[in-house]
């Protein structure tokens, strides 16, 4: 037989329908209307809050405009007054008050300054390894590696690198940590669309690819085929990785040119118009 506040299933006219799942929540009950009247007893909580900060007659003045009130709960109203402080444009003041009751007294729960719409704040929080670029790296200074960083696993299991499981096991000895595939794989999306890429500038106007370069040194292992290290010393990436599909002006095919290595466009000029001998009519 079902419980008080449950439904069997059938509903009659004007009657509402309930959750299946359970009695329905009661509806909260308004505040009571002395928290929304307290407004100077939030206005002298907030210059209270401003004293501890400023101290004197700069408190009273560093509490502004009222800006209306908002009920948190059926117990409990935030007041919220304008921050006349130097440099904290759009922030204001926050007071929370609570009451028992219709005829309990009203407390203040809480004083805060917090920031407005318009508020100048601090940006988000980036932990500092992510914030760090490489340009910013100064002799001796140090990045340590997480232990958990996915882009590494322990030297003793296998990498999943042909190459370098195979020399490890070779020299009977390896380092303590190796490329993780995660690793590899971060690292060859970093440098299939960086500044060595098929898609930059330099290499969609490339005579050919280094992938043909006979100044290519390939890498070993899993990014072979893929990447290698320019050796030409003449060329913008020499010493740089570069993806087989990036290239240069400097690519091994160019043959020698016969007249400048680079071209001069033709001199361009108007031979239409008379131009008067210097000195004439003097």
């Amino acid at each position: 037989m079902p419980g008080a506040g449950w439904h069997t299933g059938e509903v009659t006219a004007g009657e509402e329908t309930a959750s299946t799942e359970g009695p329905a929540a009661p509806e909260p009950r308004p505040a009571p209307s002395q928290l929304f009247d307290a407004v100077e007893t939030a206005r002298s909580a907030a210059a209270d809050e401003a004293a501890d900060e400023l101290g004197g007659s700069a408190a009273v003045a560093a509490v502004g405009e009222y800006l209306g009130a908002t009920a948190e709960d059926d117990g409990s109203v935030t007041h919220s007054f304008a921050a006349e402080l130097a440099g904290y444009r759009g922030w204001r003041w926050a007071i929370t008050v609570a009451s028992a009751g219709e005829d309990a007294p009203v407390t203040v729960s809480e004083s805060v300054l917090l920031p407005g719409a318009t508020a100048l704040v601090a940006p988000d929080w980036v932990p500092w390894d992510q914030r760090v670029r490489p340009d910013d790296f100064k002799p001796g200074d140090l990045l340590p590696t997480p232990a958990d960083d996915p882009r590494l696993v322990p030297g003793y299991l296998d990498s999943g690198d042909p190459a370098v499981d195979e020399l490890a096991r070779e020299a009977g000895l390896g380092r303590e940590r190796v490329l993780s595939a995660e690793g590899r794989r971060a690292a060859a999306e970093r440098w299939q669309h960086g500044e060595r890429g098929p898609a930059a500038d330099l290499a969609r106007s490339a005579p050919a690819s280094c992938g043909t370069c006979g100044f290519l040194v390939p890498l070993a292992g899993a990014l072979r085929g893929a990447f290698g290290v320019c050796a030409n010393g003449s060329a913008p990436a020499d010493g740089q990785v570069v993806a087989v599909g990036f290239g240069c002006g400097a690519h091994s095919s160019v043959g020698e040119p016969s007249g400048s290595p680079v071209y001069v466009s033709a001199l361009v000029y108007d031979d239409g118009v008379d131009l008067e001998p210097v000195g004439a009519g003097s």
